[in-house]
């Protein structure tokens, strides 16, 4: 009986040990086959949040060895519940000069955490809304790539600013 009951504090303790505790919001959403369509727009709702204190806010990509590029331009788009909105393009480096990818994992799998906002208020209550799309193209091609290779998951993350 000690020994279970050891078992369980110690599995209490580790899942409790997985959150720093400044993420607030932590969510992903899985490609199509590992392809992302340029007209797939993936979105996140999220609420309640404090309008007093900062927050940081990131996007989160994972890909994997078909993802043929070094960089990755997204278009970001900050919904508030007032009805303003912030959008954004962005462009964040993927790979070392080297080919080696940046980020965190094993195997084929990597997981990039990027920057998207520092230190942003809240300034209204309500359901904010961010809707995710990619904006890549080839070198010399003005058209977008239409499936963009490699990309795993597409995930957003708030945390309480320090």
């Amino acid at each position: 009986m000690n020994n279970r009951l050891f078992f369980v504090l110690l599995l209490v303790v580790f899942v409790s040990s997985c959150n720093d505790g400044k993420t607030l919001f932590s969510e992903y959403n899985g490609t199509e086959n590992g392809s992302w369509s340029k007209d797939g727009i993936v979105e996140f709702n999220y609420s309640n949040m404090d309008t007093i204190n900062p927050h940081n806010l990131f996007i989160n990509i994972r890909n994997d060895n078909t993802f043929a590029y070094s960089n990755l331009f997204l278009i970001a788009e900050l919904n508030y519940p007032n009805g303003e909105t912030v959008k954004d393009t962005l462009e964040y480096e993927m790979a070392f000069p080297d080919g080696q990818w940046m980020g965190k994992g094993y195997g084929s799998i990597r997981e990039n955490k990027l920057w998207y906002k520092e230190n942003i208020v809240f300034p209204v209550s309500g359901v904010y809304n961010v809707q995710l799309s990619h904006a890549m193209r080839k070198n010399g091609n003005v058209e977008g790539v239409i499936n963009l290779e490699g990309i795993t998951d597409v995930g957003f993350q708030i945390e309480k600013s320090n």
